[in-house]
């Protein structure tokens, strides 16, 4: 798959399905993205004032959390290059009157900032949405400030006997079911399926993060390796 096809048909996907995909993406991980991600917020502990950037920040709830961290004091940013998917994010951030809190429409594989701007650079169930992984961990690693931290929290594929089976069984019969429920067509949700099934497996991701120029890199798995998150930093 070519550059510009993959790029083009993710974006084709997201706009699509902005709306639903709060919903959706509760349906699919049966809600347990949310406790994955405050699991990682509890590792990472930001503090008051501090700078992140969540990259392919989609409807901005990751965003959201960092900004709530970090407070009105702090910088935090969000990037995505569904405007669709922005505009939901917008609207959270306007509900909740967060108005110290910005979104970017932009390009994970070109970061719109300079060089060492956040202490926090993150990235949700998004990595496996671009077309290049390392050239945009790259780029994280490029605004992160020197001992700052990039994050990756992504679905995985398990590798445990018995409960990859289940694992296997449930994206092939039961995330199309919820697809149709809630994407328009079914080149959405096949799309969601597809990503994930042919993303880096753990030990690959973290050989990338090396790669990127990344150093202590650990990963941690959750829900037997149905997700897992990725940590390096960059050298001070």
């Amino acid at each position: 798959m070519g550059q510009q096809t993959k790029e083009e048909r993710v974006h084709e996907v997201f706009e699509s399905i902005s709306t639903q995909y709060d919903r959706m993406n509760s349906v699919i991980s049966l809600q347990l993205h949310k406790v994955w991600r405050k699991d990682v917020m509890k590792i990472m502990n930001v503090k008051p004032g501090d700078a992140s950037l969540d990259v392919c920040c989609g409807t901005a709830d990751w965003t959201i959390a960092l900004g709530q961290a970090a407070g009105a004091n702090g910088r935090t940013e969000g990037l995505d290059f569904s405007q669709n998917m922005l505009d939901v994010g917008q609207k959270k951030l306007e509900d909740q009157d967060l108005t110290y809190i910005n979104l970017h429409h932009g390009n994970a594989m070109e970061l719109p900032f300079e060089d060492n701007q956040f202490d926090y650079v993150t990235i949700g169930f998004g990595l496996r949405n671009v077309p290049d992984y390392l050239q945009v961990l790259k780029e994280m690693e490029r605004v992160v400030k020197p001992g700052g931290m990039v994050v990756c929290l992504e679905t995985s594929n398990p590798t445990m006997p018995v409960y990859k089976q289940v694992y296997q069984l449930y994206f092939r019969h039961l995330m199309p079911l919820a697809g149709r429920i809630f994407a328009k067509s079914h080149k959405e949700y096949s799309w969601l399926q597809e990503s994930t099934q042919t993303f880096p497996s753990k030990q690959q991701l973290a050989s990338l993060f090396q790669e990127a120029g990344l150093k202590d890199v650990t990963f941690k798995s959750y829900s037997g390796g149905a997700a897992a998150v990725h940590y390096g930093r960059k050298n001070k």
